[in-house]
């Protein structure tokens, strides 16, 4: 937050300085914000050193300074004059850069005399998260305030803890101890307890930092930090933290609206015509599960004959299922019996672009016989998905839909939303040419 105060001030002054009219300094103020936010000059980071950062400062500067002047030229509105981009850019660099230092001095200062830092909690306690434990505690410079560790593999090595070593439920260690940042210092564990552990952690809002395996031969990466020659990669945040997060809530709910309203002719010619082929009821509701497990009705047009709940809820596949008729066939090769769940995305339920919702039973076999499958219910659940993009529709691999869902939950961004649902519309238009 320090260091977009410094380019507010910089940009400020330069604008002052060249005559900028008010419109012009905010503007260019909004695009370096954003350029630099996105080179990841305002990142969190272990090491406050002015000179790791100084080449992508300035490159993010050069980038918004020509992405100022061309939004400029592109609107036809008064920026700094031809001769004196040049010298804007100059001066800002300079002023940006006098504070950077500024800001980075006084951070260091308070790390180090105040002992300002996040509260951090260590996740194994072999030899090597018991030297990152004392590196932390010997120098404060870094920001980590380790508090305590805690076992992750149960190989009985406590002792060497002493009593660093917190017992409990991570979540309640977590909140009673009040950690922000927590670091996965065992590469050997179980990767289904460091699996857990993380998203429990991201989910209360903790930073990540993880020490990879063969960290010995690790590189520096824009996500490694590096503490007296441990590399720590800086694990992203639980997506559903993040501000953007509610900008994809938003455009969820307005978009769904908006379809439901475009697209009623077609669910009511649809409706029409399962009436005209088997009666009623035209839309059928069945139990799946959601986010953190929570259970919902999902909606659907009626695709096949009625059939009882028990039998709905434990067939896998209906693939040659003589109860679908023409009607229901085409509503499925063309996905139009899934528009109802736009009602169910209005209310929150489900997201435009997650992991497909399943039903209870199914839910509670894969979870047992797949590793990770249980990860994908961190998020909501979508109408469209990574995995079926990828074509994993009907009767397909379960580990590999898992696997694909994961990583759209670790990559998550509203651009990976976009690109999935325009692959859906490709994949909706060649089903429809069929």
């Amino acid at each position: 937050m320090l260091l977009v105060l410094a380019d507010v001030l910089a940009t400020l002054e330069a604008g002052r300085l060249f005559d900028m009219t008010p419109t012009a300094v905010l503007a260019l103020m909004a695009v370096l914000v954003v350029c630099r936010s996105n080179a990841r000059v305002y990142r969190r980071r272990l090491r406050l050193s002015y000179m790791d950062g100084f080449p992508r400062s300035v490159a993010s500067v050069a980038a918004a300074f020509g992405l100022g002047v061309a939004i400029f030229l592109l609107l036809n509105q008064t920026g700094p004059k031809d001769d004196d981009v040049l010298y804007v850019v100059l001066v800002f660099i300079v002023l940006s850069e006098v504070l950077r230092i500024v800001v980075f001095a006084v951070c260091n200062l308070a790390r180090r005399r105040l002992n300002r830092g996040d509260r951090t909690l260590v996740l194994g306690t072999d030899p090597v998260g018991l030297d990152l434990f004392r590196n932390m505690v010997e120098h404060p410079e870094f920001g980590l305030r380790p508090v305590g560790m805690v076992e992750l593999d149960h190989s009985g090595s406590t002792a060497r803890a002493g009593n660093h070593l917190l017992r409990g439920d991570l979540a309640t260690i977590i909140i009673e101890q009040h950690i922000g940042t927590v670091v996965l210092a065992d590469p050997g564990a179980s990767p289904n307890e460091t699996v857990e552990a993380t998203i429990t952690a991201n989910r209360l809002g903790c930073s990540i930092l993880m020490l990879p395996r063969m960290h010995e031969l690790f590189h520096d990466a824009p996500d490694v930090e590096r503490l007296r020659g441990y590399p720590l990669v800086r694990l992203s945040a639980d997506p559903t933290r993040r501000i953007s997060w509610w900008v994809k809530r938003s455009i969820d709910v307005v978009g769904a609206a908006v379809a439901s309203l475009l697209l009623s002719p077609v669910i009511a010619l649809c409706a029409l015509a399962v009436l005209v082929e088997s009666g009623r009821p035209l839309i059928f509701a069945q139990e799946r599960v959601g986010r953190d497990g929570r259970r919902f009705r999902i909606y659907k047009l009626r695709s096949m004959k009625p059939a009882g709940d028990r039998e709905a809820q434990t067939q896998w596949n209906i693939a040659g299922d003589p109860r679908v008729g023409r009607v229901g066939r085409l509503l499925r090769r063309t996905s139009l019996d899934e528009l109802p769940q736009l009602w169910n995305i209005v209310r929150g339920d489900m997201s435009l672009v997650g992991p497909r919702p399943e039903r209870p039973g199914f839910v509670a076999e894969f979870t047992a016989a797949h590793e990770g499958y249980w990860a994908r219910h961190r998020v909501p659940v979508g109408l469209t998905g990574l995995a079926q993009v990828n074509g994993l529709r009907g009767d397909t691999s379960i580990a590999d839909r898992a696997r694909y869902d994961n990583y759209y939950i670790a990559n998550w961004s509203l651009w990976l939303d976009v690109k999935i649902v325009l692959l859906t519309l490709r994949e909706l238009l060649r089903r429809g040419a069929h």
